[in-house]
């Protein structure tokens, strides 16, 4: 019998691993640099916290038995998990928190991708407490510094309003407005074609079609509609945003273009859909060029009700996030040459040339150890080998040292081409 791992899970090997903590490292170094603090939240959570009031689908979660009447799940994402610790545990904190974390999530196949796959890893932050434009702002310049820590080209930054697009599909019927929205979200003509729209809201709705592209283009054309203020406040709030990101771009200069030179490539889509229903604002995902397959690599947006929802008094909290997708990230970052190619290499090889300089070898082995720098000792095991050969086992091993330990405990120093 061959034991392999569940159905949409996967071991990790050491170069997988390393690989992983590359990118891992360097987000978050971004994160600390712009002051967010790492949080850990369960693993297990209660099955209402996870559904987060009903914005996140059950079926979304894989539920486990049952805890003396309490039904119990493994989280999905971390935002419903944080907005509960933000209410019941950082009551007397000041604001805005900035918060980031590393963490695994499960997900049920039906609602996942990538051939099955339950269990993913995932960096983001969630900046709570803070609901003007120049807090979108910072999440937004925030996730295009993480790419750039990258060094990551040929992505896009796809920008949306849930508030707007909620808005522009208000003169459809409650029963039309799911399937109009999925076909503006997939650019599906046909379907709007075929839905027996009556004249005037087909036409409304192949305009809305075109509300991607270009933010300037967009905005303009936005102008040329009739809005109720609600979504006119939505829309100003868009161009703020555009404006004040794209200024920080102008200024930052050479330092936010891509490893191609490349100044980061910005597209407003109001049809832009989260796969969680919690946001009332801002959302954004940031997506691989075409040469990549468009694979979305990360997403987030504004949600200032969550909050109240883990509140007795329901009351708004403003809250804003977003998530980067470490696999897709590796996926995206395979082909640059930029990730390790070997996992890191012991420094030494501690070998003891008798039984009895055992002890010996081991102590010496913990002294190259304290060293104020990272140095990799690991002591041989072998009894008995050839010193030809433990040297060829070094150069397999890229091991550039031995340290050869005699009965006397004293170290003979061996450095290997």
């Amino acid at each position: 019998m061959t034991y392999q791992p569940p159905a949409g899970a996967r071991d990790l090997l050491p170069l997988d691993v390393a690989q992983k903590h590359w990118i891992e490292n360097r987000l978050e170094q971004v994160f600390q640099r712009w002051g967010y603090h790492r949080i850990i939240t369960s693993t297990v959570e209660r099955m209402d916290t996870l559904m987060a009031g009903g914005a996140i689908d059950q079926e979304a979660v894989i539920e486990l038995q049952p805890v003396a009447g309490k039904r119990l799940g493994l989280r999905p994402e971390l935002t419903a998990s944080i907005a509960r610790t933000a209410v019941t545990r950082l009551a007397r904190v000041t604001y805005p928190q900035r918060l980031y974390y590393n963490a695994n999530v499960f997900r049920q196949a039906t609602q996942g991708s990538h051939g099955g796959q339950q269990e993913f890893y995932q960096a983001g932050v969630e900046l709570l407490g803070a609901g003007a434009t120049v807090a979108d702002a910072e999440i937004v310049l925030l996730l295009l510094d993480c790419l750039h820590s990258l060094s990551l080209d040929s992505w896009c930054l796809i920008l949306g309003d849930a508030q707007l697009t909620q808005a522009l599909l208000t003169p459809f019927s409650p029963d039309q407005r799911q399937a109009v929205r999925q076909a503006l979200a997939t650019l599906d003509r046909v379907a709007l074609d075929d839905m027996g729209l009556a004249p005037e809201l087909h036409h409304h709705a192949l305009h809305l079609l075109d509300l991607r592209g270009h933010p300037e283009d967009v905005l303009q054309a936005l102008g040329q509609l009739v809005l109720e203020p609600e979504a006119q406040t939505a829309v100003e709030r868009l161009k703020s945003l555009v404006a004040l990101v794209r200024d920080v771009i102008n200024m930052a200069g050479d330092s936010q273009r891509t490893q191609g030179g490349q100044r980061p490539a910005l597209t407003l889509d109001l049809s832009l859909i989260q796969p969680f229903d919690y946001y009332t604002g801002l959302v954004f995902e940031v997506v691989t060029g075409p040469e990549q397959g468009c694979q979305v690599l990360g997403q987030g947006g504004r949600y200032d009700h969550l909050l109240g929802v883990f509140q007795a008094q329901s009351q708004g909290f403003p809250g804003i996030g977003f998530v980067l997708n470490i696999e897709a990230l590796h996926q995206a970052l395979l082909p640059t040459g930029h990730l390790p190619q070997d996992t890191p290499p012991s420094d030494w090889l501690v070998v003891p040339t008798a039984p009895q300089a055992a002890a010996a070898a081991f102590t010496y082995a913990q002294t190259l150890r304290a060293s104020a720098s990272l140095v990799r000792a690991e002591v041989h095991l072998a009894n008995g080998e050839p010193p030809a050969a433990t040297r060829d086992l070094a150069r397999q091993r890229r091991i550039s040292r031995i340290a050869w330990i005699g009965p006397d405990g004293l170290p003979d120093i061996e450095a290997l081409n």
